[in-house]
C-alpha cells in the first residue's frame, strides 16, 4: 500500500460544500483506505488576489494505487466538481494536489512529488501539522519545525457547523 498526502482547496461554488464532497467522494472509492483530513482552513488565494478567498485542508490516505493512477483519481474528482482550468493559480470548484507519495520523490512529465511549493505555503504545511507534526519532510525539518518558520497568520480555522 502506498501512503498519500493530499492538498484540497476551493474557492468557488460554496467552497465549504466542495471540500466536503470531494472528502466524501475519496472516502468512498474502493481504492482509498484510511482517510484521515485535517481541519480546514480560510486562506488568502496565491497568484491573482481579485478572486474570493480559499478553503484548505490536507488528507492522507493508503492505497494501491502508483501515483499516476492516483493522480488520475483525483482528477476525476475535480472534473466531477466542474473544475475548468482557465488561468494559472485562478479561482476553482476544486483542487486536489498529491503533496507526497509514501518517502520517493516522483519526477514525471504530470505529476512532481514532493509538490514543489508545499513547503512555501502556510495553508498546506498548517493542516500538515494536524495529520503528521512529526512527518520528516524532505528539507530535513520535521512538519513543526517547519511550520514554525512559515508565516501562516493569514489561516484562518473554520468552525464546521
Amino acid at each position: 500500500m502506498n501512503q498519500v498526502y493530499i492538498g484540497l482547496g476551493s474557492n468557488l461554488e460554496n467552497p465549504l460544500a466542495q471540500l466536503k464532497s470531494a472528502i466524501e467522494h475519496l472516502s468512498g472509492h474502493a481504492e482509498i483506505h484510511h482517510l484521515k483530513v485535517s481541519s480546514l482552513y480560510g486562506s488568502k488565494p496565491v497568484g491573482p488576489q481579485d478572486q474570493p478567498d480559499y478553503v484548505n485542508a490536507v488528507a492522507y490516505f493508503y492505497t494501491p494505487l502508483d501515483g499516476i493512477e492516483t493522480l488520475d483519481l483525483l482528477q476525476s474528482i475535480e472534473q466531477a466538481h466542474r473544475r475548468i482550468r482557465e488561468r494559472h493559480w485562478g479561482p476553482r470548484t476544486l483542487d486536489l494536489d498529491i503533496l507526497l507519495f509514501n518517502d520517493a520523490p516522483i519526477d514525471l512529465p504530470r505529476l512532481t512529488v514532493p509538490h514543489p511549493f508545499m513547503l512555501e505555503r502556510g495553508f498546506v504545511i498548517r493542516p500538515l501539522l494536524d495529520l503528521a507534526p512529526t512527518l520528516l519532510l524532505h528539507n530535513g525539518k520535521t512538519v513543526a519545525e517547519h511550520v514554525r518558520q512559515l508565516d501562516t497568520s493569514d489561516l484562518v480555522l473554520i468552525e464546521e457547523e
